[in-house]
Formats: C-alpha cells, sequence, structure tokens
C-alpha cells in the first residue's frame, strides 16, 4: 500500500495497535487494558487531536473484517499480532474505539507521571531510546573504551538539534524523580544493556549526561 494511502486509511490505527504488542488485549465494555490507557496518555499530552482519527480508523476496519473485505488488495495492512483470535477481533476494536470516543467525549485522561509500557517508554522518549539502545548496547565494550567514548561518539555524529531534543527528554525524565529502582527500569525499557559507569547509580549517570553531552558536543 502506497505511504499516503496508509497513513490515511491506517496509520492511527497502527499508533493503536503497536501499543499493544507484549501487553495482554484484554479491554471489555467496562475497562480499558493497560496498553490503551498508555496510548491514551501518550496522546493527549502529545497530539490529541489523533484520537478522533484512532476511533475512525479502529472502525473503519472493524467494518472490514466484518465484511470480509481486511484481506483484499484494497484494504492490504500488515496488523501487528495482538493476539486477537480472528473471530473476535472486530468485537475487541469497536471496545477499543468506544473507549477512545468516551475519552474525548468526558475527557477521561489515564493519570501517572512516568511511562507504564514498553510502547509508551519509547514513545515519550524516543531519542533517549536512540542513545540507550544504539550505543550502549551489550556491543558497547567491543566498540568503545567507555562509556564517555560511546557518548562522544553519538555527540559528534549526531545533528545538534537532536542532541537538543535529547537533552530535553532527558530533563523531563529527571523531572519525574523516580526512585533509584525506577531508574533502572527506564533505561532497561529504553534499551541500555550495560550497567553505568562506577559509581554511578543509573539515576545518577542519567543526571550527568547533560553536561557530558554539552562537553561532548562542544
Amino acid at each position: 500500500m502506497e505511504p499516503l494511502r496508509h497513513d490515511r486509511d491506517h496509520g492511527e490505527l497502527d499508533q493503536v495497535l503497536q501499543a499493544y504488542l507484549g501487553q495482554e488485549p484484554d479491554d471489555t465494555p467496562e475497562t480499558r487494558s493497560a496498553a490503551l490507557d498508555a496510548y491514551l496518555r501518550h496522546t493527549w499530552h502529545v497530539r490529541p487531536w489523533a484520537l478522533a482519527t484512532a476511533e475512525q480508523q479502529l472502525r473503519g476496519y472493524a467494518a472490514s473484517v466484518r465484511d470480509g473485505s481486511a484481506g483484499g488488495q484494497e484494504q492490504a495492512y500488515a496488523m501487528p499480532d495482538t493476539g486477537i483470535a480472528n473471530g473476535r477481533l472486530a468485537e475487541w476494536l469497536e471496545h477499543v474505539a468506544d473507549h477512545i470516543r468516551a475519552s474525548v467525549e468526558h475527557g477521561d485522561v489515564p493519570h501517572s507521571e512516568s511511562p507504564v509500557t514498553h510502547w509508551e517508554w519509547h514513545a515519550r522518549f524516543p531519542e533517549l531510546a536512540q542513545l540507550l539502545g544504539g550505543w550502549f548496547s551489550q556491543d558497547m565494550p567491543d566498540e568503545f573504551a567507555g562509556h564517555d567514548e560511546a557518548l562522544a561518539d553519538y555527540a559528534g555524529g549526531s545533528d545538534r538539534f537532536v542532541v537538543a531534543r535529547l537533552l530535553g527528554e532527558l530533563t523531563e525524565l529527571l523531572a519525574l524523580a523516580l526512585d533509584e529502582s525506577d531508574y533502572a527500569v527506564a533505561v532497561a525499557e529504553l534499551g541500555m544493556e550495560v550497567d553505568p559507569p562506577v559509581p554511578f547509580t543509573p539515576g545518577g549517570w542519567l543526571a550527568s549526561l547533560p553536561d557530558r553531552l554539552r562537553a561532548a558536543a562542544s
């Protein structure tokens, strides 16, 4: 399917369904899943106008499932595997659409200051995920002499506007004032596979990154 056609018909549907990967699609007519709460919380914060599109595309795809046209060439869409059996798919999509509509109509925004799901961590802190997952994976010790060298490589090869975006994400993450155990969860969810350098804790190392990045970029 051409990109414009995909985005017009399924772009926001895809965002909703990506939020369910690795999560239980246990929405009912009365309750929302953790995955849907994560999608709503993030989308209300950054793109509230997209919620109406999500509801429309969910209902449209549910209708195509019911009438059997979802697999046709005109409706070609590689739907992520959410674990929902085909016989329940249309009904589940409609439940999700109902919850999104109710959230908009009643201003019912899930409350949480920190991300809850893997998808939400990456949606909220995409450039930090790029740094931690790309430069601090398990291969880091084979590629760099240490954490500062990896950080210098990132800063030296990244546009200054991208580095500025990363600094903003770090500021937002540190403003959450998480417990140290939660910072450990955060860096793991965002792709870091090595320990922070001695003697830093995950939170302490994150707090040191803005100054280190500015020094590496100068």
